[in-house]
């Protein structure tokens, strides 16, 4: 049998003691899932600053990424979380309740459509529902709003395939 020096048995149990005080491993951490393709109707990419509009009477719903803004001549604006849309086929549906505690739901459908007050065509037909009224109307991204003529077509970028 081998004698250890005291100073060895020290310098191992010494050993023992700070594995045994070690944090464990970690485990490597699993990457989430990755994100899914932006939602996309008509060649709008959903996940931008979005504008639905209607005439007769006057409204709007601004689509901002984090609410929904509903406003209108004679309307108290409105405002509600976007949250995320449900795809159904071609059609967008956001629904929320306003700070007012009214249901607000926003449909977006991948047609053209004519405000019929202007010259434009959009790309997307918009239905809102809120306070037991239906409003039709038109929408597309901001930007393509923003920077469209008087007439033509209401597009940002590229055209792209609908669906």
């Amino acid at each position: 049998m081998r004698a250890y020096t005291p100073f060895a048995l020290t310098a191992v149990l010494a050993a023992f003691a700070l594995a045994a005080c070690s944090p464990p491993a970690e485990a490597p951490e699993r990457p989430g899932p990755a994100p899914g393709p932006a939602p996309v109707l008509a060649g709008v990419d959903l996940t931008q600053p979005l504008r639905a509009l209607g005439t007769e009477p006057f409204w709007a719903v601004e689509m901002t990424g984090s609410e929904l803004v509903y406003s209108g001549v004679d309307r108290p604006e409105q405002r509600a979380p976007q949250g995320q849309p449900t795809m159904q086929g071609t059609m967008a549906v956001w629904e929320a309740t306003t700070g007012a505690g009214n249901a607000l739901k926003v449909t977006l459908t991948a047609t053209d459509c004519s405000d019929g007050m202007s010259d434009r065509i959009y790309p997307l037909t918009a239905m809102v529902e809120t306070g037991g009224e239906l409003l039709m109307g038109c929408a597309a991204a901001v930007s393509a709003i923003e920077s469209a003529g008087e007439s033509g077509r209401v597009v940002g970028g590229p055209a792209q395939p609908t669906g």
